[in-house]
């Protein structure tokens, strides 16, 4: 046996001792075990199988797959947000080097909506459409943690609702005051939708731990705890606002653009699948979502989102 073999079998002899594990027996194991292949490690046949479509218009599929990459995409996103989070004293190079990982991850997203905007033959779109009813992108429920991991839940509240969060309001009370309560909610007589209904049932719960667990680990928190010199520093600040503008703006005229080319005619305007009045629930100049408010100027802020559609 050369010195390196017997270096390999020494440390596998003290990883299994660690674990009171017999290291024969795990190497007699390996004897038996077939080589990983492609397939089997990245599971291609059960992730090919997804695609399940309610009709038999093509384009569906192209619908069905790209919300599942986004879904993927969003999992990758919070993948990183919960190791920063998980940080007890985050350097700046740990904390910037996420941050540009997550920032990459939703550009791919905000530069992939030209195959939503373009990819999809609108006949078939406004078809298949109606099968999906009253399901809504509004569900997803990955896309809400983002937010909850990206700032401070204040900045989550629908601005016309902003006067009734006191330092006693509890998240469950700050939960029926988001920004999205806006594509469910009648406020006029509290009704809620089919949509909004169903999607609090699954998910209240899940929301509500997640305010908690990051009430001081989100993005910005982990922002303000890092050096004064790298809160001052151009190229961090920078990448802070690109992240915000992307998520709020950018990303959110994408998809209100892709859903103007199917959902708008002249003289004629549809309902979103989950009955949402998804250009106020849509538009950043009519919500105002700013992860990051103190990285902008007040010009900045009043104008937030307004002359891109």
């Amino acid at each position: 046996m050369d010195d390196i073999l017997l270096q390999r079998v020494k440390a596998l002899e003290e990883k299994f001792k660690g674990i009171d594990q017999n290291t024969a027996t795990h190497l007699e194991g390996l004897l038996y075990a077939k080589p990983i292949t492609y397939w089997d490690y990245i599971q291609t046949d059960a992730l090919l199988g997804l695609q399940i479509q309610r009709t038999t218009l093509p384009d569906e599929m192209v619908f069905i797959m790209y919300h599942q990459i986004n879904e993927l995409l969003f999992k990758m996103i919070l993948w990183e947000m919960d190791q920063v989070a998980a940080e007890e004293k985050i350097t700046t190079e740990v904390f910037t080097d996420k941050l540009m990982r997550i920032s990459r991850y939703f550009d791919m997203l905000t530069n992939s909506f030209s195959i939503m905007r373009e990819g999809m033959d609108v006949e078939q779109y406004l078809k298949f459409r109606n099968t999906l009813t009253p399901a809504s992108g509004f569900q997803s429920e990955q896309y809400r943690l983002i937010e909850f991991a990206s700032t401070n839940w204040i900045n989550l509240i629908d601005k016309r609702y902003l006067n009734q969060v006191t330092p006693e309001t509890t998240e469950e009370e700050a939960l029926q005051l988001m920004y999205w309560q806006a594509a469910g909610k009648d406020y006029k007589t509290g009704k809620k939708s089919y949509l909004l209904a169903e999607f609090e049932k699954r998910h209240s719960k899940t929301f509500v731990k997640a305010m908690k667990d990051y009430e001081n680990t989100n993005l910005w928190m982990k922002f303000v705890e890092l050096p004064s010199e790298a809160k001052t520093d151009e190229k961090l600040i920078a990448a802070m606002r690109h992240y915000d503008y992307t998520v709020n703006v950018t990303w959110v005229i994408g998809h209100y653009k892709a859903a103007l080319r199917y959902l708008e005619k002249p003289g004629e305007t549809k309902e979103a699948t989950g009955g949402s009045d998804w250009k106020k629930y849509m538009l950043p100049e009519y919500q105002k979502r700013i992860f990051f408010p103190e990285l902008w100027t007040k010009e900045e802020l009043e104008n937030w989102g307004k002359g891109l559609v």
